[in-house]
């Protein structure tokens, strides 16, 4: 029996309407829309059936205030299934791209429904002609595109609030919403891969039990499969090609409403969870000049897009994904912002994290650290007290902005990526960079005011190899994507100990157990904000492929099969976190100053060469140098609780070995108490015995490629 599809009834009354809001907005009685368009000479609003299959009825926007074309149906209701068609020019060469043919998105649409399928239909010009700012594409593309839906923004958010974890307590998760649930045996399979499997019970107590504080989620604006990946039957598993900046992704709903994104984001609320989300407002889904038209080129090229000013049928590309969005232009940064307060004060979302965060702050072709940009979200009265976190580069000149973001936000560092990897790795020369990223990384975020949690510090992202494959792959392996392997950047600073990828070796794969605890026992002990990529803590692989953009598959989704070195691996990491909370010596909210503070006797913190004494500056310049310690004094901690008082900590000492030989480590001070071991990373147990004491000015016997924690409490000081 054929589906039977829902024919909305025939609007007869339209009325002038609003400017703003933007997109469509129903008020209780009927539904608001308003387009902007600069350069457009007639709007026309698309309705058709409920399953968006077929047109019905267009209706010209009658009115147009400040460049936005707008108007009231007081017929329509939630649930209208609608599109655009703009009328003017078609001057490729002078930057107008406007086709009525092609039906495009509201760029405010709240909700999207249906798949693009790719066809030549969807492009604006005629794809086979010498030249694409020639010939205009006649056929209409409406049989293939998305649809926007109207909904009723009621929800019933009951006593929801913001967790508000302080920025030095934060421990940030990053996860996708598919892979992570796809194989989870206890989310029942309708779920697997949605907004509601994330918010499902055993999902939930898991990540309680792990003990991070922040959900950081890739991308879950609605997004389109790319068409070279479409053509090789790959899916696009990260979502970085967004089509709507509104809308959450459908694919990713169970229910296929967008109602289930905030039952999501309510539920780790109630579980204590914040939630931010990954957000890419530097370009869009519409590539170059020889992209399709969906959306943002059909509606107003020349204003939403950043064109070559002698050459505007060409766009400046600072992404590498073929196009800049031009948050120049008020009316596009407007829609930025509206977008951003949208998920906060709608969606309740905690944070986000731009993507190619300089591209939005580039003024002509400068990263303008103070530009309009960042000037409207400092001053922005919902915006200035979400968390907020930048990738600090893009690919154009002058990009890499690592440290140079403004107060009241924090980074991603690559730096601390890097000289971790490396460390471990067994390069040398390395003890003043890992002792820098140690610390929170001064060097980078000591200036203006600002503080050790600027720094996100992390091991692996979703943009790389995980961390099993950062020690057991020297090279990618990214075949499966269908690009000959040329895709993925090389510099991995990975090592695959002895035999590249999978091995029935136990020696190798005991080394690669160890290493793991040690970059993880070295992320969460770091002052900063550690960042793990959910799966690092199960020991998840992707087979050697470090840009699994295009595996919505085995490659990318998490294994959830328990095996006894997975949840040795978890066990230990939980412990780390755990222990991590416990102690805000860890967690500080200044740097180390290096000299003893509030009347203690010692330093806050001391770096120690094996013999237990302190370093001398020539001797962090030593190449062949990669055992050393951290000596850390919880009398001289210069914290201050929420009642103004005084916090103290116990005293710690961390013993760090990259080389592969057997060392004594001399435990500080001589006439002091004795020192208990919480963590030995050459024990595979995840809780080594703490009872045994270590004397002061005793050898501990520091085995090679390990990293020890050891305590004095306060009480013995």
């Amino acid at each position: 029996m054929a589906e039977k599809v829902l024919e909305p009834p025939r609007i007869t009354t339209v009325w002038p309407g609003r400017a703003y809001p933007r997109g469509a907005t129903w008020d209780g009685e009927g539904v608001n829309f308003a387009l902007f368009s600069e350069n457009a000479e007639k709007v026309e609003l698309c309705i058709f059936d409920d399953a968006g299959r077929r047109e019905r009825q267009r209706i010209v926007l009658p009115e147009r205030t400040d460049q936005v074309w707008h108007g009231y149906l007081p017929e329509a209701r939630p649930g209208m299934v609608y599109g655009y068609r703009i009328h003017g020019p078609y001057r490729p060469e002078e930057g107008h791209r406007f086709n009525p043919q092609k039906l495009v998105i509201d760029p405010y649409a709240k909700e999207i429904v249906g798949a693009l399928r790719w066809s030549d239909a969807l492009y604006g010009y005629a794809i086979g002609h010498k030249r694409e700012d020639l010939a205009i594409d006649r056929r209409d593309s409406a049989a293939f595109m998305p649809k926007c839906r109207v909904v009723d923004q009621a929800f019933t958010w009951g006593n929801d609030r913001r967790p508000d974890v302080a920025w030095n307590e934060t421990v940030v998760y990053e996860l996708n919403v598919r892979s992570f649930t796809m194989q989870h045996p206890g989310v029942p399979q309708p779920l697997r891969g949605t907004y509601a499997g994330l918010a499902s019970a055993p999902v939930v107590e898991y990540l309680k039990r792990l003990g991070v504080t922040t959900i950081e989620l890739m991308p879950v604006h609605a997004f389109v499969d790319e068409r070279h990946i479409a053509e090789r039957g790959l899916r696009n598993a990260w979502g970085y090609n967004t089509l709507g900046f509104f809308a959450p992704e459908m694919r990713y709903s169970a229910s296929g409403s967008s109602k289930e994104f905030k039952t999501m984001v309510k539920t780790l609320h109630s579980a204590g969870f914040e939630v931010i989300i990954d957000v890419v407002y530097n370009h869009s889904c519409e590539g170059n000049h020889l992209g399709p038209t969906l959306s943002f080129k059909g509606v107003d090229n020349a204003a939403y897009y950043r064109l070559v000013e002698d050459s505007r049928r060409h766009y400046m590309d600072f992404t590498g994904c073929g196009n800049t969005l031009n948050l120049e232009h008020p009316r596009v940064l407007q829609m930025v912002m509206d977008s951003l307060r949208y998920w906060v004060e709608v969606m309740h979302i905690d944070g986000f994290r731009f993507d190619l965060a300089p591209a939005l702050a580039r003024e002509g072709s400068e990263v303008e650290r103070m530009g309009g940009f960042f000037s409207v979200i400092r001053q922005d009265p919902v915006l200035n007290h979400v968390k907020l976190i930048a990738e600090p580069w893009d690919i154009g000149a002058g990009g890499y902005q690592v440290g140079n973001f403004p107060l009241g936000w924090a980074e991603w560092n690559d730096q601390y990526r890097d000289g971790m990897r490396a460390y471990w790795k067994g390069d040398g020369g390395l003890i003043g960079e890992f002792a820098r990223r140690f610390t929170g990384s001064s060097d980078l975020y000591g200036r203006e005011g600002r503080r050790p949690h600027a720094s996100v510090n992390f091991l692996a992202a979703h943009d790389g190899f995980t961390l099993h494959d950062v020690v057991s792959y020297n090279d990618k392996h990214n075949e499966a994507n269908g690009e000959e392997n040329r895709d993925g950047h090389s510099h991995n600073l990975s090592w695959n100990h002895g035999h590249e990828g999978p091995t029935d070796d136990p020696a190798i794969n005991a080394l690669r157990e160890r290493q793991k605890r040690n970059m993880l026992a070295t992320l969460f002990l770091s002052q900063g904000i550690p960042m793990l990529l959910a799966g690092d803590e199960r020991g998840h692989t992707q087979q050697g492929n470090n840009n699994a953009y295009c595996q919505d598959n085995d490659i990318f989704w998490l294994d959830w099969t328990p095996t006894p070195e997975r949840d040795a691996l978890l066990a230990f990491v939980r412990r780390l976190i755990a222990i991590r909370h416990a102690h805000p010596i860890f967690r500080q909210r200044d740097f180390f100053q290096g000299r003893p503070l509030h009347g203690a006797e010692v330093k806050d913190i001391q770096w120690l060469k094996p013999d237990g004494t302190e370093m001398t500056d020539q001797e962090w310049d030593h190449e062949h140098a990669r055992c050393l310690g951290v000596y850390l004094s919880g009398a001289a901690l210069d914290e201050i609780d929420r009642t103004g008082q005084r916090v103290l900590d116990d005293d710690f000492l961390v013993l760090f070995n990259a080389h592969h030989d057997d060392l004594p480590f001399t435990l500080p001070p001589a006439d002091g108490a004795p020192w208990h071991a919480l963590v030995d990373t050459a024990i595979e147990q995840d809780h080594p015995d703490a009872r045994h004491a270590h004397e002061a000015g005793a050898a501990y016997s520091l085995k090679g490629r390990s990293l020890v924690l050891l305590i004095r409490p306060a009480a013995q000081a």
